[in-house]
């Protein structure tokens, strides 16, 4: 069905099948039958009786073979910009062929074969016959919010089976809330098949995050919505804070995506979702911080959300808002799409921030057991995997030294590294010793990764480098003002020193803002002449265009000393590791 604009005769099939079968009658009401403006092969747009539009004022909407292209075309922001300004009706066709076209975008596994996903039905149910009996949820999937969006009970049945295959297909994930509801909204305009293979795409995605995964996901989302709300909704947030302060705005916090997935029309609910399949999470963001606002304004205005109604349980009062909320879909996204100074960066740098934290926090708080633990060797390369980085490494060859404290060298390296990424195997991708020293050469091969691992050997056999959290291509990045940025990263940059002295160096950032300026945050920077990482009052690793001599001190971005007692060192070697499989 995808690629294929529908003709008038399959889209009643369509309406029809998807009444009978997925959505329960009760829902009619949304996917009235739509009157047509103008039908063809390559263009529908439709007048639907849920919304109301100006006489003589039809919006021209624009049709999947449009967008088709453009994404063909890997115009995104194109793609983008139409996504928020059509208000597609919500029984409109294209929505069958757009929102399968938007995921496929995130699929990790490109091919996925015809009849793979019936397959891993048979392979885990026994049969692709659906089943009468009630089928057991995954972990991970929270019973309270298995948001059905007036499914039928075969609907339903279908939603359970999509998510029980995906947690067999996809056994890291261990706590999702949101897939359920987003499986049942998929399965509103499109098969069963087309809706595993959407979240199969939305959950693989690595360029974007779309749904979480893990309870510690989880909780640094909701904490990162809380940090952004309170620069964006100061007034919302203090007002709440003056009205019940005995509540902690934790406790609200928690539920902020059930305002929208539970609490929020099922129209507006499908506009989102329009932006979000190409977006992202942070389109959830923006609608979150409106809905503040919305909320805050109605409370100043409206009995219904007086303080006194609303101060035992503000949570609870938000998700009743969001059900009568007082603006259209179209009002919804345009003051979401309006809020300034919300970058993709700027929701990143907060997010890794938070999660570093929460991180350490943890560590902090888990006591010896938990610390010895992390020098083990849980998470680490395979031992063929150890043999082989051995083998290459001239950096963690060191002659003072017997194979098994190199070994350990290892190991200790590998505790620090964000979990994540210690499930991916490590592959050596740049080595003056077989690659030469040239930054020329060093670019080529390296500055496609994210993340790197970057380790220096100096003449004194002093071995040390840094965790670089972001593609070394980003120097070439360009601001609004067409000027590169000095600098570039985020605050999961990490250095280290491994011999003679261990010691790890993360980011000031994760301990607080207190008195943190801009130059805590230079973590990456390069051009044709050198590569720098750390700033402010020196730097922590500053390396010449010939990768030869260097020099290291001590800077206000982590806090470090020099990384080695001469502060300027000659490298005997160099080494860049990235990760297979990200």
């Amino acid at each position: 069905m995808v690629g294929k604009v529908l003709g008038i005769r399959e889209l009643e099939q369509l309406s029809s099948r998807r009444s009978s079968v997925y959505v329960d009658p009760e829902c009619e009401k949304f996917f009235e039958l739509p009157v047509f403006i103008a039908a063809s092969s390559n263009d529908i747009t439709t007048k639907c009786q849920c919304f109301q539009f100006s006489p003589g004022k039809e919006p021209a909407l624009r049709s999947f073979t449009e967008i088709q292209q453009l994404l063909q075309q890997s115009k995104k922001r194109d793609v983008k910009n139409i996504l928020r300004e059509n208000s597609w009706p919500i029984n409109s066709p294209i929505r069958s062929q757009l929102w399968p076209a938007l995921c496929a975008q995130h699929l990790t596994k490109q091919n996925i074969l015809d009849g793979f996903y019936w397959e891993m039905v048979h392979q885990v149910f026994g049969t692709t016959e659906l089943s009468e009996k009630p089928i057991m949820l995954p972990a991970f999937v929270d019973a309270t919010h298995c948001l059905p969006y007036h499914l039928t009970s075969t609907g339903r049945a279908v939603a359970d089976r999509i998510v029980n295959v995906l947690g067999y297909d996809c056994p890291d994930i261990t706590y999702s809330p949101v897939l359920y509801p987003i499986a049942a909204l998929l399965l509103h305009f499109m098969s069963e098949e087309e809706a595993y293979v959407c979240l199969a795409g939305l959950v693989g995605s690595k360029e974007k995050t779309f749904i979480n995964q893990t309870k510690l996901q989880n909780e640094v989302t909701w904490k990162t919505v809380m940090q952004i709300a309170k620069k964006h909704t100061k007034s919302a947030i203090a007002y709440f804070q003056r009205i019940c302060p005995g509540q902690k705005l934790e406790r609200v916090f928690m539920d902020w995506c059930w305002w929208i997935l539970a609490g929020l029309p099922f129209q507006h609910l499908v506009r989102i979702m329009d932006c979000y399949f190409h977006e992202g999470i942070k389109v959830l963001y923006r609608v979150a911080l409106v809905i503040l606002n919305l909320f805050h304004k109605e409370c100043q205005s409206n009995n219904e959300w007086s303080p006194d109604n609303i101060k035992n349980d503000i949570g609870n009062a938000l998700i009743k808002f969001c059900k009568k909320i007082p603006v259209s879909p179209a009002k919804l996204l345009h003051a979401a799409f309006s809020i300034r100074g919300l970058s993709t960066q700027y929701i990143s740098r907060i997010f890794i921030k938070t999660e570093m934290l929460l991180k350490s926090r943890s560590v902090l708080n888990s006591g010896s057991k938990q610390l010895i633990k992390s020098r083990s060797s849980d998470n680490l390369p395979t031992s063929q995997s150890q043999v082989n980085i051995q083998m290459m490494s001239h950096t963690l060859t060191i002659r003072e030294l017997h194979s098994e404290s190199c070994r350990n060298l290892l190991f200790t390296l590998w505790s620090w590294l964000p979990v994540r990424i210690t499930m991916y195997q490590p592959v050596l991708l740049y080595t003056t010793e077989e690659h030469g020293c040239s930054l020329t050469t060093f670019y080529v091969r390296v500055e496609q990764h994210e993340p790197t691992l970057l380790m220096i050997k100096t003449c004194n056999n002093e071995v040390f480098g840094a965790y670089c959290s972001s593609r070394w291509f980003e120097r070439n990045v360009k601001d609004d003002k067409g000027q590169r940025q000095a600098y570039f990263g985020t605050g999961e940059t990490f250095l280290f020193s491994l011999y003679p002295e261990r010691a790890k160096y993360p980011w000031v950032g994760i301990e607080g803002d207190r008195g943190l300026g801009h130059s805590s945050e230079l973590f990456m920077a390069a051009d044709s002449k050198m590569i720098t990482i750390g700033g402010g009052e020196g730097q922590a690793i500053w390396m010449d265009e010939n990768i030869r001599f260097g020099k290291t001190d001590g800077c206000k971005t982590f806090n470090n000393p020099p990384l080695c007692p001469s502060g300027d060192f000659e490298i005997r070697v160099l080494e860049v590791y990235g990760f297979v499989g990200i």
